[in-house]
């Protein structure tokens, strides 16, 4: 990718984002949407009744993606107004047309139903890589459905989980998330062709009072770019908490990727799970040996980015002065690119990263062992029981053999000897400590947890989506 050095240029494009949305949001899409927005709105006019020719709908036709941007930038010093600016330069390129192009429609008309195509689009790229994550992580956890592991709770030691079970808790989080952007793209609406102020008042002046006419363009042009539903009302602009809910979504996400990433994080610092880690990566330019988590490091830090400019579309929503004031554009223009771009890039690393999870499992055996021997006590307890001991005396000492095998572990860094201090108490003699120390008898029902999750939530995810599941995601840098 060329860039010019000279100047600031985003890094979510040059080193986070794919190909594909960036040139989502670039500006060839953006002004190639306007035109056929023009060119849909004057077909629906001409189907109307409107004196609109064949030739002057081919001219169009002709010259949708041949955008003389010199032009547009010169008319756009000229008139300090980037819709009349293209309106022109589109003008001078279909000169036939030229008359008929923006017939009746105000900036909004074109600006905002473009807006929410590309959004559209954008939520329908992000559910197909959000599948591929849910597929990739389906693979992870499986493959570890069995294998027992610390569980945590406080990031303390709490009873046993699997590698596998694990996994299913972050993709049940982004499962959730495709959930609810499913819904936002099915229900999104089209803005409409609404004029000025919402009224759709210059429609009707064109078509001599037939409101029917104008409620069937307003219809048509929705329709032509597969829209079911149109917002019921407006005033210039759509309801900008549109750009609201878009935006949560798409920081729900992050929010699910941060708890993941963090996860790693903290599994990488106890040797039990790492990111992928290629041959010849450095992670320090001062200590060689370091295998820092630089995946999960740039997504949670991209994660943060996304979830603070969840909060620009409340604000701009907030403040929009009756039928439109013009301070929604600026920030628009900014956050709403930024916030899928940012998404989208998360979602690359993720699927690279889930793609590769390498695991340890003889130190994950090893924490498991060294902390067993606290979690097996109520089955030690239930056995000497069992055998017929006191209940209350055994557990009396269970409490002291425990608090005194903690402080050798503590204070003095040594092992765990509790199992030691239990066999060796007269109390415990009868009790068969082979058979309470099987770490699969502590992982309740997790595996089954996971087959069972990835039959009723995997698995439909991955037939809706089955074309998306064979993305690679190769990092940048």
């Amino acid at each position: 990718m060329s860039c010019n050095r000279n100047i600031y240029t985003s890094p979510l494009v040059e080193r986070n984002a794919s190909r594909e949305m960036a040139e989502l949001f670039g500006a060839d899409t953006k002004f190639r949407t306007w035109r056929r927005l023009w060119l849909e709105l004057a077909r629906a006019q001409k189907k109307l009744g409107l004196k609109i020719t064949d030739a002057q709908l081919r001219q169009m036709a002709q010259h949708l993606d041949d955008i003389d941007y010199e032009q547009a930038s010169a008319f756009e010093q000229k008139f300090r107004h980037d819709v009349m600016a293209h309106i022109h330069t589109f003008g001078q390129a279909a000169p036939k047309a030229a008359g008929i192009i923006h017939l009746g429609a105000t900036s909004c008309d074109i600006t905002d139903n473009a807006d929410l195509i590309i959004f559209r689009k954008g939520m329908e790229i992000t559910s197909g890589k959000l599948a591929c994550l849910i597929d990739r992580l389906g693979r992870f956890a499986r493959r570890y459905r069995a294998l027992p592991t610390l569980g945590f709770t406080h990031f303390q030691p709490a009873q046993l989980t699997t590698v596998g079970k694990r996994a299913t808790l972050w993709a049940y989080d982004f499962a959730m998330d495709l959930a609810e952007l499913e819904r936002r793209i099915e229900t999104l609406p089209f803005r409409g062709i609404k004029g000025t102020t919402g009224t759709q008042a210059s429609f009707l002046s064109l078509f001599d009072g037939n409101r029917s006419k104008v409620q069937r363009l307003e219809k048509m042009v929705a329709q032509a770019f597969g829209f079911s539903q149109v917002c019921r009302v407006t005033g210039q602009t759509y309801p900008r908490k549109l750009d609201k809910m878009i935006v949560d979504v798409l920081a729900s996400i992050a929010q699910s990727a941060h708890k993941m990433c963090n996860d790693i994080r903290l599994l990488a610092n106890l040797k039990e799970i790492e990111e992928p880690f290629e041959t010849s990566q450095v992670g320090s330019s001062a200590m060689a040996y370091k295998r820092n988590p630089m995946r999960c490091e740039r997504a949670t830090g991209l994660a943060r980015l996304v979830l603070s400019l969840a909060t620009s579309p409340a604000m701009t929503a907030s403040v929009q002065w009756l039928e439109r004031t013009l301070d929604d554009s600026s920030n628009r223009r900014v956050v709403m690119p930024e916030a899928f771009l940012a998404t989208d890039g998360i979602l690359e690393i993720l699927i690279n990263t889930a793609s590769g999870l390498v695991v340890y499992p003889k130190v994950i055996a090893a924490h498991v062992a060294a902390e067993l021997p606290f979690m097996a006590t109520e089955n030690i307890l239930m056995a000497g029981v069992k055998a017929g001991g006191s209940r209350q005396e055994l557990h009396e000492r269970i409490r002291v053999h425990s608090q005194a095998a903690a402080a050798q572990v503590k204070e003095h860094g040594r092992k765990n000897d509790l199992l030691e201090r239990l066999q060796a108490d007269p109390a415990f003699a009868k009790v068969d400590f082979r058979k309470v120390l099987n770490p699969k008898d502590y992982i309740g029902c997790a595996p089954q947890q996971v087959d069972e999750f990835l039959t009723e939530v995997v698995a439909p995810i991955r037939r809706k989506y089955r074309r998306y599941l064979t993305h690679q995601a190769n990092l940048k840098v």
